[in-house]
């Protein structure tokens, strides 16, 4: 699956436009964390577990963007853009989303 935050592919030229796709999980910070971070957020610097946790998170909303995609019978997603919001103070909403199309080798 060939995915590009552009409008095109270098190379390719679409030959079908499925539509929008979407991968969106929503995330909660456990206590333990929450309580780690306060603290480490008093004396600066990065928060490596809700990196790494953020990390994660991306890469299944990709999956899962490229699924339905795929389902639709796409081999590439163009403008694909994530966005995040919190919502409840502890809950996070990670959303991965494009325009699924087929396209071919120039």
């Amino acid at each position: 699956m060939l995915i590009s935050t552009m409008n095109d592919i270098p190379g390719y030229e679409v030959t079908e436009v499925l539509g929008e796709v979407f991968g969106l999980t929503v995330r909660s910070r456990n206590v333990g964390s929450q309580f780690g971070s306060a603290f480490k957020a008093l004396a600066g610097g990065e928060l490596k577990g809700m990196t790494k946790n953020l990390t994660a998170s991306r890469e299944e909303v990709i999956g899962r963007m490229v699924s339905e995609a795929e389902a639709r019978g796409g081999d590439a997603v163009l403008a694909m853009r994530f966005d995040t919001s919190e919502m409840g103070g502890n809950w996070t909403e990670i959303c991965a989303y494009g325009t699924a199309v087929r396209v071919r080798k120039l």
